[in-house]
């Protein structure tokens, strides 16, 4: 196997990435108003509803008319009144609470209620102002890009196509905010280092985690190759049974992974078991706080079984997460420190780079950053 391993120690992002309001308004405008930011499964935008959302800062809605789904700014095209305060039902038209302006839900303008426009007013140029959608495996994501950007993920699109995505229904939910930039929450994901002094049982149920290393090829000591799982465990529960039927079309290669991963920057990834999926979304609320919420994802069968208690089954992985958050926040409280300006990233933080380079590339275009 090649080794994925750097062969020198690049330096960090600057502590002002992690800290300053200024950097942190530029990553919203560059990075989270124009990528593709995941909102949450389909079926959290049923038929006939308008749900209010957040892309970069920006609030938007998102409309469900039964046929289409879309999603729009919620800003009244008159004088940029909030459209719509709170979720609710679809009705015919959204009507402006303020001055009664009514749009279809495709976002052409139908009425300016009692102003009466003059000649020069043309309805046509004034309906609500869009965002791209897109459906991928049952999720939602959202771009505010006057172009839509590539959709990418870190190991290709298709990489959940065993996995029946879209029949998987919510079992669990988890919300929390993590006192931590958002940044520092992906170079956590993105390295192991972490992980035998932080993820006692991850470690048990991973073996190759033991040794600070995301995967065997990334070990330097020429260590015997590990399962990807634990002896006589499947999948991420407590006892490391599935906890359901596992997954019909998964190839034996598929099961023996035990767990895939699948990441969408800035704003999700996707864990596939054989036995369920857990997704897992991330907002930036400040320079200093992000918004985790994680959802497991179940088969209708699973689901329907006598005593069948998803928040059990989540318990392994919300631990994992646990730790996670309290690792992220120590590490937000030292990039605090006036006397912290940069650090350097080790060989095994391969993943770390190359995620600061994506994000430079987005906030720098034109520069042609390398590290």
């Amino acid at each position: 196997m090649t080794s994925p391993l750097l062969d020198h120690c690049p330096p960090t992002l600057p502590a002002a990435a992690y800290r300053d309001a200024a950097w942190h308004e530029r990553e919203l405008a560059g990075i989270w108003r124009t990528e593709w930011v995941a909102m949450g499964r389909a079926e959290d935008f049923p038929a006939r509803s308008v749900r209010r959302r957040e892309v970069g800062g920006a609030e938007v809605i998102v409309v469900n008319d039964g046929k289409e789904t879309r999603a729009f700014h919620n800003v009244c095209r008159h004088r940029g009144s909030e459209l719509c305060a709170v979720d609710g039902p679809l009705g015919k038209l959204i009507t402006c609470p303020y001055h009664a302006w009514a749009y279809a839900p495709d976002g052409r303008l139908i009425s300016t209620a009692f102003a009466t426009p003059g000649e020069d007013f043309q309805r046509g140029d004034h309906g609500l102002l869009p965002l791209h959608v897109k459906l991928w495996n049952g999720i939602l994501f959202l771009s505010a890009a006057e172009e839509a950007p590539p959709f990418v993920t870190d190991i290709g699109a298709d990489k959940l196509d065993s996995w029946p995505m879209e029949e998987l229904r919510l079992g669990h939910r988890l919300e929390t905010t993590i006192q931590c930039n958002w940044k520092v929450f992906w170079e956590n994901y993105n390295e192991c280092l972490h992980c035998p002094g932080i993820h006692p049982t991850l470690i048990d149920m991973v073996p190759v985690y033991k040794h600070g290393v995301m995967a065997e090829n990334e070990r330097v000591d020429g260590g015997a190759a590990h399962t990807a799982l634990k002896d006589g465990a499947r999948t991420w529960t407590e006892t490391g049974a599935p906890c359901g039927p596992v997954f019909p079309d998964l190839s034996e290669a598929e099961q023996a992974e035990g767990f895939r991963f699948v990441t969408i920057w800035p704003s999700a990834f996707v864990v596939a078991h054989v036995d369920y999926v857990r997704l897992v979304r991330l907002t930036p609320v400040s320079p200093t706080e992000t918004r985790l919420t994680a959802d497991w994802l179940f088969s209708e069968e699973t689901l329907s079984q006598p005593g069948f208690d998803a928040a059990a089954v989540a318990r392994f992985a919300t631990q994992v997460l646990s730790e996670d958050a309290a690792a992220c926040e120590m590490n937000q409280r030292g990039l605090a420190s006036p006397a912290y300006t940069a650090g350097r990233l080790m060989p095994q933080e391969y993943e770390i780079a190359a995620f600061h380079l994506w994000v430079l590339d987005r906030l720098m275009p034109d520069e042609g950053v390398t590290r």
